[in-house]
């Protein structure tokens, strides 16, 4: 009887697993920062970044992540270009006191870009729950 209850468990929770992995339509890309940019608030330092969403559009929430750690998410446009991007490229904004404010990403090979909007984003862990 426990050897009943035991397998039914553990094809419930293999169900869900491969559920969970299939149904998630997540996308991403990767960018780089060459200085130290602003994005909804949140400074981020040079480097490596992947950008993660889930949908199609046109409004997705994009978390911004290095090293496998979401450092902020902000709300976003997916809009469609006219053609594919050459190069992954993020897009900056300049303030007049020399802040870097990122605005848009874009992907190698992708005809879509990503229109960040960051005055509405919130840090990492903030507004979530």
């Amino acid at each position: 009887m426990k050897s009943a209850s035991i397998s039914k468990a553990i094809l419930a929770v293999s169900i869900f697993l491969a559920g969970t992995a299939f149904a998630s339509d997540a996308h991403k890309g990767s960018f780089q920062l060459s200085s130290p940019t602003q994005v909804s608030g949140t400074q981020l330092p040079a480097g490596e970044y992947v950008a993660k969403w889930d949908g199609t559009g046109p409004d997705v929430q994009v978390n911004i992540v290095k090293n496998g750690k979401t450092l902020a998410t902000v709300p976003a446009k997916l809009v469609q270009l006219n053609s594919k991007a050459d190069q992954d490229s993020a897009e900056l904004k300049s303030g007049s006191d020399g802040s870097r404010e990122l605005t848009t990403l874009r992907f190698s090979g992708k005809k879509y870009a990503l229109q960040l909007s960051p005055a509405a984003g919130t840090q990492a862990g903030e507004g979530m729950k």
